[in-house]
């Protein structure tokens, strides 16, 4: 209805009204949650594609790798020293085959680590925290406390909030220790990484809405959830995320 200036407003046009302002609130909220679904759903597929790239990789490219090690060791070893120089060749290509499989392996862990699909979240960011804190001397403790069940979407969204905090602390904040927390509260998850680095700028950190903390935070909100970063230059960083145990 159209309420014109001075033209008296009556009892049934505020009726009228409300329920025109209730529909258009009920209709922008059955947008947002399409918007949600849709948006969860494009990143399952991704997060499919990699689990398919990385077992691909272990699987298919990594079998061959090591196929082919062996098969070099066994000529090595067959060889009766009549070719000069032949074991320092076989040695050199078992060497360049052994690199290319570990940093195979690598790739097909950072695409989609076995362990979450195989054992869960606790086991996953575990081994994240054990295998970051060697490559990069990062001492990282770990703090988690018992847990509700979690579906596989959520336990994958709070370990690639996990996986580029540690990220950041480890390449950027040039940190020494890091804490890791994961708690369930009052119906929600919170994850909370807390790093002695160089500290950063928050809203530079969060600029970028498509890859890193940006996106992290975007696909947070997907689920109902937010992050908080705080932070200034040689104090450190502190993430806080937070996920709703159940959707909306």
């Amino acid at each position: 209805m159209e309420v014109r200036p001075g033209q008296a407003v009556q009892a049934d046009d505020i009726d009228e009204l409300r329920r025109q302002y209730q529909g258009l609130l009920e209709r922008l909220q059955r947008n947002e949650r399409e918007f949600r679904r849709l948006g969860r759903s494009v990143w399952q597929v991704q997060e499919d594609e990699r689990r398919r790239l990385a077992r691909e990789l272990h699987d298919g490219i990594g079998q061959n790798l090591t196929a082919l090690k062996h098969r070099l060791s066994q000529l090595r070893d067959g060889d009766d020293g009549q070719q000069s120089g032949f074991h320092e060749r076989i040695d050199t290509a078992i060497a360049l085959c052994a690199d290319t499989l570990e940093d195979t392996r690598e790739l097909s862990r950072l695409l989609r680590p076995p362990i979450l699909d195989d054992l869960g979240l606790e086991p996953a960011l575990r081994w994240l925290a054990r295998s970051l804190g060697e490559s990069a001397n990062l001492a990282i403790a770990i703090d988690i406390e018992p847990l509700p069940p979690l579906d596989g979407e959520r336990q994958t969204l709070l370990y690639r909030v996990a996986q580029e905090a540690l990220n950041n602390a480890s390449k950027h904040a040039q940190a020494s220790n890091v804490l890791l927390r994961l708690v369930a509260r009052d119906g929600r998850v919170q994850l909370q990484v807390v790093d002695d680095g160089r500290g950063c700028d928050p809203e530079q950190a969060l600029g970028s809405g498509g890859s890193g903390l940006g996106g992290i935070r975007e696909r947070l909100r997907l689920y109902g959830g937010g992050m908080e970063l705080h932070s200034a230059p040689g104090t450190g960083t502190r993430l806080r995320a937070i996920v709703p145990l159940q959707d909306g």
